[in-house]
């Protein structure tokens, strides 16, 4: 194959891209999807409008674990801890007066400023120690929320103050809630990785001595995405229960929901902006068609989690990238030789 051509005197043989035509693309349609989006509560009907809801809870909880796990490197098996706070501190916050939307909001920034002190000592554990390490805090927030006489054990309580609206106003509410929360995640995460700071992340996840070695702060970047990841999980908690009502701890702190997470990243593709999105998608098709058949649509989740680790690790939208190398959200650089049709090397 014969090289590129030499570049003019003065001018480097390879330029940087940060976009591609397929990205420049999918980035302008975003607008008018989520306009679109936006106006669903005013033309479907109530079952889609909750439907909906729930997609966007799930992209939500992808996107978060992949941000932890496929780009910093730290795989969590306790993050229902994050979902299951959100949810207890938005109870919490609107039983004291607050209303149920603010209450929602500022109960995921209570854990996320939770998640700072946390980080210090969660932080200090390397691969299965943090995972393993993550459980244990999901089990101990568990423990400790059902000490609290609101909550009455695991018989739970209901966020009353949801009340105050009728039934079509909530679930509008809720609806819009959901996608700007959904968005603005999956827009902060996006501009988190086109920065030195995603970088950064990603040094750490593919070496982490390699990267402590050029400079990294390792621990400060690593912090950062912790907080990130368990805002966003404690966001989805505090909207679940605004689609469900009713606030049990059983079922807010159960594994079931990291084991969500990590199906939806799995199969989508891990260390990708596409990937947990269209694993969302897949999940809430399946859960859609099936999710009645009880603990065989549990066993199927599994079954199919376990093959595409083993014969797909990069999931579908990984093993697409390799293959005809389509980037929709371009969140790295690519390396491209000046010469058209000559691309050497992307990164992220």
């Amino acid at each position: 194959m014969s090289s590129p051509s030499p570049a003019p005197v003065g001018q480097p043989a390879w330029t940087i891209q940060r976009w591609t035509r397929a990205s420049a693309v999918c980035a302008g349609a975003a607008v008018p999807l989520l306009a679109v989006l936006f106006l669903g509560p005013l033309w479907l009907q109530a079952g889609t409008v909750d439907r909906l809801t729930t997609l966007f809870i799930y992209v939500i909880l992808a996107v978060m674990w992949n941000a932890l796990a496929g780009y910093a490197g730290l795989v969590s098996i306790g993050h229902q801890a994050f979902f299951g706070l959100g949810a207890y501190a938005m109870v919490r916050l609107a039983d004291a007066g607050l209303g149920p939307y603010p209450a929602l909001l500022l109960g995921a920034v209570l854990v996320a400023l939770v998640a700072v002190p946390l980080a210090a000592f969660m932080l200090r554990l390397q691969g299965g120690e943090f995972a393993i390490g993550m459980w244990v805090v999901a089990a101990l927030a568990h423990l400790c929320v059902n000490l609290d006489s609101l909550v009455q054990g695991e018989t739970g309580t209901s966020m009353i103050a949801l009340q105050q609206y009728a039934a079509g106003e909530r679930r509008a509410y809720t609806y819009w809630a959901a996608l700007a929360a959904m968005a603005g995640l999956c827009g902060a995460v996006f501009l988190l990785l086109r920065s030195k700071v995603g970088t950064a992340a990603q040094a750490i996840r593919d070496n982490e001595t390699a990267a402590i070695s050029i400079g990294v702060r390792v621990v400060a970047v690593k912090r950062l995405v912790f907080v990130l990841s368990a805002f966003g999980c404690a966001l989805a908690g505090g909207l679940w229960l605004a689609t469900s009502i009713s606030f049990q701890p059983k079922t807010y702190f159960s594994v079931q929901w990291t084991a969500y997470m990590i199906f939806m990243v799995l199969v989508g593709g891990i260390g990708t902006m596409e990937g947990p999105i269209l694993g969302a998608l897949l999940f809430f098709a399946v859960e859609t068609w099936w999710g009645g058949q009880g603990v065989a649509y549990l066993i199927g989740l599994g079954a199919v989690a376990m093959l595409f680790a083993l014969f797909l690790p990069k999931g579908i939208w990984g093993a697409v990238q390799q293959r005809w190398d389509l980037h929709l959200l371009s969140a790295g650089y690519r390396v491209r030789a000046r010469e058209p049709h000559t691309d050497l090397h992307s990164i992220g």
